[in-house]
């Protein structure tokens, strides 16, 4: 992208903020996991009750580095975490709430949001595949650990395109509609 995707806007919010006022409704604490541009990006985090700001000082280690970095911030009486990506800000409120309430009624080991049979973001582990995340290998990443066993897969069906919009081209974010990033 050239620029740091939480950083870029939608509208008047970056995708950070954008995304932090979503999903506050629907989770009961956030941990903001930063690594590339950590110095920046901590400046745009919204400083309210409940929102963590966690580095991962191996993020060029990749997604999973930062998913296990999140998860030894989660508190003990946590049943779940619910993992959202920065490069994925068009998810609307309401997904994140049915994902939550997915989750609540059929307490899943995994729980992916899903549209048009494409599986997204969000995604719900419980809290008993955390160890599992924690041993993972990187260069296996969490997708691994998620098609281990599909029996224990849970898919929240949305009508929200945003769960599979994933944003890492100035060409994605034109097809989405939104400005390109600064120069």
């Amino acid at each position: 992208m050239g620029f740091p995707k939480p950083l870029l806007r939608i509208g008047d919010e970056t995708f950070l903020e954008h995304t932090l006022r979503l999903i506050r409704p629907s989770v009961h604490r956030i941990a903001v996991v930063l690594g590339a541009h950590a110095d920046r990006i901590r400046d745009v985090v919204l400083t309210s009750p409940g929102v963590a700001v966690v580095e991962n000082p191996d993020y060029v280690q990749g997604q999973l580095s930062s998913l296990k970095r999140g998860l030894r911030e989660v508190a003990p009486s946590a049943d779940a975490v619910m993992v959202h990506l920065a490069d994925h800000p068009l998810v609307n409120a309401n997904t994140f709430r049915t994902l939550a309430e997915t989750y609540q009624r059929t307490r899943a080991a995994i729980v992916i949001a899903r549209y048009n049979g494409r599986r997204g973001h969000p995604v719900i582990f419980d809290r008993s595949v955390f160890p599992e995340l924690l041993a993972a290998s990187l260069a296996d990443g969490a997708r691994a650990i998620v098609n281990a066993v599909p029996s224990r897969i849970v898919y929240s069906d949305v009508d929200d395109p945003g769960v599979a919009l994933d944003l890492d081209t100035p060409d994605d974010l034109a097809r989405a509609g939104l400005p390109p990033p600064p120069r």
